[in-house]
């Protein structure tokens, strides 16, 4: 397909991001209700009319991952501003080349990637070390037949949240990733440039150390 005019581009990006009547980037609201009333496309015809210049479709690309990329950023810089900032260099990188998207994996994970990068960027930048990686560990079994539920209910979220700020990295963002945007272990993999193996000891790692800690809060 042929790459749109930088206008054409340029424009949905604008739209998306400096939009008076739009809510902040962050925002769980915006997330859950920016497709009501609109007939939902999948990612892959979003990108096809994307490239064709199709600002709109730009603007919904935008809309519906930008939630999920902001609290990815969050988690690995701890800063909501950064992470907001670096949230709108990971758009306008993804979408400036857009034609290099193959399909090889979900527009997600590709995005989740990119975002990734624009991450050990900033932190390179701010001079702030990236924690270490758990790809080394060995595999392990989860105890439970539902971890999700037994580690977290509807009207603990915010406390979640906060203990998961304890956790390593990699483990952090593997519980996010799974829990808060339901990203199967061969995404999260492939988002935090991990294997799948990797990717399921750091949840289950996770999982189990948030278990205690609210566990210890409650008692």
């Amino acid at each position: 397909m042929p790459e749109p005019p930088a206008s054409d581009a340029g424009q949905g990006i604008k739209r998306a991001f400096n939009d008076p009547g739009r809510l902040a980037i962050n925002s769980p609201e915006r997330h859950r209700t920016m497709e009501f009333g609109q007939t939902a496309h999948s990612d892959e015809v979003l990108v096809g009319q994307a490239l064709n210049g199709d600002g709109a479709a730009v603007e919904l690309l935008v809309r519906r991952h930008e939630g999920v990329v902001f609290r990815f950023l969050l988690g690995i810089l701890g800063d909501p501003d950064q992470a907001a900032d670096c949230a709108q260099d990971t758009f306008v990188r993804a979408l400036s080349s857009l034609a290099s998207f193959r399909g090889d994996s979900a527009f997600r994970t590709w995005l989740l990637a990119i975002a990734r990068n624009e991450a050990r960027g900033a932190l390179r930048k701010s001079g702030r070390r990236r924690e270490s990686s758990m790809d080394d560990a060995p595999p392990i079994e989860d105890p439970t037949a539902d971890p999700e539920r037994s580690a977290i209910r509807a009207t603990e979220v915010a406390r979640v949240r906060k203990a998961m700020e304890r956790l390593p990295e990699k483990q952090r963002l593997s519980v996010a990733l799974r829990i808060f945007d339901g990203l199967s272990f061969r995404e999260v993999a492939e988002a935090t440039d991990s294997t799948e193996g990797a990717a399921r000891v750091n949840y289950h790692h996770g999982i189990r150390r948030l278990r205690e800690w609210l566990n210890e809060q409650e008692g």
